[in-house]
Parts: C-alpha cells; sequence; structure tokens
C-alpha cells in the first residue's frame, strides 16, 4: 500500500514525465498555434484511458479530467509501436471539434498495457467550409473540415501513409499538420519511455497500485474541498451574445447543488441544440471534462497544487439534457463549442461565487478570441494560413488584489505569439499591440484590463477569422459592488472613413492597406469602487490603465495635473450615497435590459415548451418565439408568443399543455 510521501513521489514522477512529454512538443511543433500559442495537451492515463499526470507548464489546461476510454476500445488489437488516433466528436466523444486532433500510444510491458501516452494538437485547419475550419456560420459538422474516426494511425512504428495522404488532400496547410503530428508522436515516445522508467524504479505491481493511488488521491483532495463548501441550491445563467449569426442570445443555466462532498451540476434550462456551431459535445457523459473545466479552475483556486487527474471529477455529476446545447444530437455544428464553454465557466463561476462570496474572484472576459490569417506572401508567392494571436481579456479581480491584465485567468494558457515571429511568418503588419484601458471593471480590487489588437493586410482577398467573439453585448460581471467590465468589439479601419464594425461577426475579407482591430474584454471589479484607495487610483491612471474621467466618475477620485487632489476627492467621496442593501452580482445595463424582457419566468416557460418539442424543432421555435415577442405591439407572454408562432406554422407540434 502507498503511503502518502511515496504517493507523493510518485505524482511527481509522473508530472515530470508530463512535462517532458510537453518540452518534445513544445520545441519540434511546426505551427505557431502550437509552438508559440501552445494550444495542446499530453498527459499519462492509466490501463483504463483515465488521465492520471498532467503538466502545468506548458499546453491547455481543459484536460486534466479526460478519460479517453470509450475511443481506445474503439480500436482493437494494440501492438507495441501503435499510435491510434480521431478528431470526430462525435466517436467516442474525445475530440470536441475537428482540429483537435487526439493521439493516444500504448506503453507495453511483458506484453501487457500499463498505461497509455497521449494528448491533443490543435492543428491550423482541418479544410471545410472556411479557413482555419471554424467559424459560428457553420451549421452542421459536415462543413467542418475532414474526421477521422478513431483507427491507427501509426501500425508498429510505421505511419500510415494512405491516412496521411487523405488528410494532406483535404487541408489547406498539410505541412503543418503532418509537422505538428509527428511532433506529439514523438512526445508519446518520450512518455513511453518515462513510464518504462517508472515501472523500473517502483516495480510493476506498484506502479499499478499508485496509478490507482493517484486517482484516489486527487478524488480525496476534491471532496475535501467540497466538504468546505455550504450546503446548498445555487442557481445562476450567462449569456452568450448569439446563438447564431445575427441571432439571439444564448443561455446557459446551472443549478449547482452542494450535499457533503459531492456536487450535482444540473444544467437543464440552458438552450437547445442551436443551428450554429456553438454547440458543446458531451455525449451526455456526466463527467465530461468539458462541461468540468470551470470545476478544475474553482478547485485550484480553493486549494493551489491540488493533485490534476481524473480522479478530480468523481464526487460531480453532471446533467445536460440531450438535444440541448450542451449535449446535442449529431450532426449538429461543435466547431465553436470554445466560445460555449468559456460561458460555461463563467456560469460555474457565478454559481460558486453565491456559495463562496469571500473567496471566489469576479468574472474572468470569457472571449479568448483566436485570429487567423489566411493570405497571399508576396515575398514568398504562396499562400500563408496562421493563427496570428489570441486576443485573451482580463481577469476578474480576486479577493485580494487585481485581476490578471490581458491574460484572462480561465484562458491565460494562451500564450502570445513575439509580434517579430509572427510578421516573419505572415505577411501582415502589427500597428498595435497592447492593453485597453478603462476596460476593467471599477471595484475595490479592479477587473484586468482588455488586450487590443491591430494589424494592416497587404494582400487581395485576405481572409480573416476570429473565432470565440463574443462579449460585445452581455458583459463580464462584477461582484459584492464591483462593476462589470468593458465589452468587446471588432472592426475594420477604425477612425477611417469606411470603418466598419463588425462585433461578433467572425469571417472577414480584407484587401489591401485595410487594419483590422480586435479587442476583448475585460474583467469584472469586486468591491465598492470608492473604497479603493486614491493613490492606487492615481496610479492606475499614471500607468494608463484608467482614465482621469473615469476616475472621477467610477471612483471618485479627483486628479490635477495628473497628481491627486486629496481634498476634492474626500468632499467628491462623502457626497455619494451608497446602495443598500449591496448586489451579489452587477451585470450592466445591457443584461439588465434584456432581463427586464426576458425574467427568469419567461424563460423557464419558453425553456418548458423547448424541451417538449422533438429536437429538430427547438431552434426554429426558440427563434420564432423571439421574433413574435419582438414584433408585438405591445408586451405578450411566452405562451401567447407559442400560440402565434403555430398560427403561423400550423405544422409544429402542439406542446402547450405538456410544456404546463
Amino acid at each position: 500500500m502507498f503511503d502518502a510521501v511515496t504517493l507523493q513521489v510518485l505524482a511527481n514522477h509522473g508530472r515530470a514525465a508530463a512535462e517532458n512529454m510537453a518540452r518534445t512538443l513544445f520545441r519540434t511543433a511546426h505551427s505557431a498555434f502550437v509552438k508559440e500559442t501552445q494550444d495542446f495537451t499530453v498527459m499519462l492515463l492509466d490501463p483504463q484511458g483515465r488521465t492520471v499526470a498532467v503538466p502545468l507548464d506548458l499546453g491547455a489546461t481543459w484536460y486534466s479530467g479526460l478519460t479517453c476510454g470509450r475511443a481506445i476500445a474503439m480500436v482493437d488489437d494494440y501492438r507495441p509501436g501503435d499510435v491510434a488516433f480521431t478528431n470526430d466528436p462525435y466517436s467516442g466523444y474525445l475530440a470536441t471539434h475537428a482540429p483537435d486532433t487526439h493521439l493516444w500510444k500504448p506503453v507495453f510491458h511483458e506484453g501487457e498495457i500499463v498505461a497509455w501516452a497521449a494528448g491533443h494538437i490543435h492543428n491550423t485547419d482541418m479544410g471545410g467550409a472556411v479557413p482555419a475550419s471554424l467559424s459560428r456560420s457553420l451549421t452542421e459538422i459536415h462543413q467542418e473540415g475532414l474526421r477521422f474516426p478513431p483507427m491507427k494511425l501509426m501500425r508498429e512504428g510505421v505511419f500510415d501513409e494512405q491516412i496521411l495522404a487523405i488528410m494532406t488532400t483535404n487541408v489547406r496547410k498539410p505541412d503543418l499538420n503532418v509537422g505538428d503530428i509527428k511532433a506529439l508522436v514523438g512526445a508519446l515516445a518520450t512518455g513511453e519511455r518515462k513510464v518504462l522508467a517508472m515501472v523500473e524504479k517502483f516495480g510493476i505491481s506498484a506502479f499499478r497500485e499508485g496509478l490507482a493511488g493517484l486517482l484516489d488521491y486527487a478524488e480525496a483532495q476534491a471532496r475535501g474541498v467540497l466538504a468546505d463548501v455550504p450546503d446548498g441550491r445555487y442557481v445562476f445563467s450567462d449569456y452568450a451574445d448569439e446563438d447564431s449569426v445575427e441571432g439571439n442570445p444564448c443561455r446557459l443555466h446551472l443549478t449547482l447543488t452542494i450535499d457533503g462532498d459531492e456536487a450535482v451540476l444540473d444544467f437543464t434550462g440552458s438552450d437547445p441544440q442551436l443551428t450554429s456551431s456553438l454547440n458543446v459535445p458531451s455525449g451526455g457523459d456526466p463527467r465530461h471534462t468539458i462541461l468540468l473545466v470551470g470545476i478544475y479552475y474553482v478547485l485550484y483556486t480553493l486549494k493551489p497544487g491540488i493533485l490534476l487527474n481524473q480522479g478530480l471529477t468523481r464526487p460531480f455529476t453532471c446533467i445536460a439534457p440531450e438535444g440541448t446545447v450542451l449535449n446535442p444530437q449529431f450532426p449538429a455544428a461543435v466547431g465553436m463549442r470554445s466560445l460555449t464553454c468559456a460561458r460555461l465557466r463563467s456560469v460555474i463561476f457565478g454559481a460558486f461565487s453565491q456559495a463562496l462570496p469571500d473567496k471566489m474572484p469576479a468574472a474572468p472576459a470569457g472571449n479568448n478570441c483566436i485570429v487567423n490569417v489566411m493570405t497571399t506572401d508576396e515575398r514568398r508567392r504562396r499562400t500563408v494560413i496562421a493563427a496570428v494571436n489570441p486576443v485573451v481579456g482580463g481577469g476578474g479581480a480576486m479577493p485580494h488584489r487585481d485581476g490578471s491584465n490581458g491574460s484572462g485567468a480561465d484562458a491565460a494558457y494562451l500564450k502570445n505569439t513575439p509580434i517579430e515571429i509572427t510578421e516573419a511568418e505572415t505577411p501582415i503588419q502589427f500597428v498595435r499591440y497592447g492593453l485597453k484601458p478603462d476596460s476593467g471593471g471599477a471595484g475595490r480590487w479592479r477587473g484586468g484590463l482588455a488586450t487590443e489588437m491591430a494589424f494592416k493586410v497587404f494582400a487581395p482577398d485576405t481572409r480573416i477569422t476570429a473565432r470565440n467573439r463574443d462579449r460585445s453585448f452581455f458583459r463580464p460581471w462584477g461582484v459584492l459592488g464591483g462593476r462589470a467590465a468593458g465589452l468587446s468589439d471588432m472592426v475594420v479601419n477604425p477612425g477611417a472613413a469606411n470603418e466598419r464594425r463588425l462585433g461578433n461577426t467572425d469571417v472577414a475579407v480584407l484587401e489591401p492597406g485595410d487594419v483590422l482591430s480586435i479587442h476583448s474584454a475585460g474583467g469584472g471589479g469586486r468591491g465598492d469602487p470608492h473604497d479603493r484607495e486614491p493613490w492606487r487610483v492615481a496610479l492606475d491612471v499614471a500607468r494608463g490603465s484608467v482614465g482621469e474621467t473615469a476616475a472621477r466618475n467610477d471612483y471618485g477620485v479627483v486628479l490635477r495635473d495628473g497628481r491627486l487632489d486629496e481634498a476634492a476627492t474626500t468632499a467628491l467621496r462623502a457626497g455619494r450615497k451608497r446602495p443598500e442593501p449591496v448586489p451579489h452580482f452587477h451585470y450592466g445595463p445591457e443584461r439588465e435590459g434584456y432581463e427586464c424582457e426576458w425574467t427568469a419566468e419567461a424563460y423557464d416557460a419558453l425553456t418548458a415548451i423547448l424541451m417538449a418539442l422533438p429536437v429538430h424543432w427547438r431552434f426554429f421555435v426558440k427563434t420564432q418565439i423571439f421574433a413574435a415577442r419582438r414584433s408585438a405591439e405591445a408586451r405578450i407572454d411566452v405562451a401567447e408568443a407559442y400560440r402565434r408562432v403555430r398560427e403561423r406554422f400550423p405544422q409544429v407540434p402542439n406542446v402547450a399543455d405538456a410544456a404546463g
């Protein structure tokens, strides 16, 4: 039986092995999105395909609770040297959109599989309707690129050249895809060597026992954290700006129930699956890692140093009804699931904020925009497609400090690509790249500032995809008197006569000389802004984080010629009446106005109707009910709007009675 000390030693060996895998991939990858932005993962799995070790310093942070068991079981007759792979979101529910290519390799000891080395890379492009394969405008998964169900990519150390030929024929930048895949294969080989070294060090029996012990250890830590959260039922909703191109808001709804050392996350009340690519392919798995990413952040916030592996998921049960945005039916498009997942994390953070108001931060920006450019490089006479840079917003204000600037907490794993590298590899010119003043929510602790990026293009028909565009209408919320953050935006040729505001549009065509400017949202503030020390506000102004007007209006701080006027500040603050009681959340005028029309009761009525309908009718009926309520000469309730929809479209099933 492993004692706690020896178990921690094994955990350290596992993490070191995963870090070595990540380092191998990081140093040998071909695309900037993998080698610079670091949108990849690596991990070690137990024989059942459950994650037992992940790196902390390199790569994405989504997959510490991943289990590959369903996908592994879809491939037969594993042999030494084999590598299997998939990128199909509906085959084993391992990949979650087509650019994410997952690979796994069996690690044999004396003829028996004792572990797996695994990981994924985000390919720059997998073909499909748009460059980089992803856009909210896509309506079915067949438009999102080439898909491979779980199959062998390598047999006993030899690549299947037919599979590679199919891929290279159908993607826009085959060299990048193949180069990144081979880099990941190298990382898996590193993992295999490290596992065999651990087997030699600990012995095979102890190694097997230790892997099971690591999962139990993480489970016990997670249960210990939950046991300190007050029992109760915590309800929270948040919105993506649009459920489709120029569509209606998409609501995610959570009822979090804490009972001792267990928790249920019930997403009933979230919107139906969409006729856009914002759907999240969870397959209904009650512990699917993509539903629980926000939980990992909460656990790590409450217990830094918690062991990250699949054992963390055991105390949690998710309910995501089939045919909803969090559990769509095939062939729903899923390419932009990362946008919805950002909002999903905000929903989880909001629920836990009510349970633990003294420990949880305000909302992060929640719109990690990934910008891809497809253009012609006149210098080399070739087409270039590349990820330019993630435009990640500010972190939410913490109980003890300001939010992180330009590195929004739950999206901070996406690293900046140096401008010099981007300009060397892609024929664009950066005009601006930095932090946006006055974008963080005001508070005793200020929300983190947004990122702002602008660049000029030089070739005709330059195509931009800017996936995860969101938060241009619904702001990241503040807490405990803190204010909601600034909104995001995307503009072509800002300030010029031909300026175009694109809002959440994620595909654009630019011509020579055009400038594209994008900025993210900021992070929400925490605590009353008038409790922020005047010297801090003066320092914010000196650093360019807050303007003098905002210092006066939001914080009650007066500066003259850049210097703090203490007497005027004291007088201004003394004349302000504090709100009583202080609401837990501040959402901003946009959401407050929206929820005057779409109250919780109205949305519950809408959800009841939609869930009673067959899946293929749900999104259509939602859209028509929204339109009916907008066009009515006076406000009508949801039931009347549904009646009018059926009057126009009698083929819509009558579920009024079933919906209550």
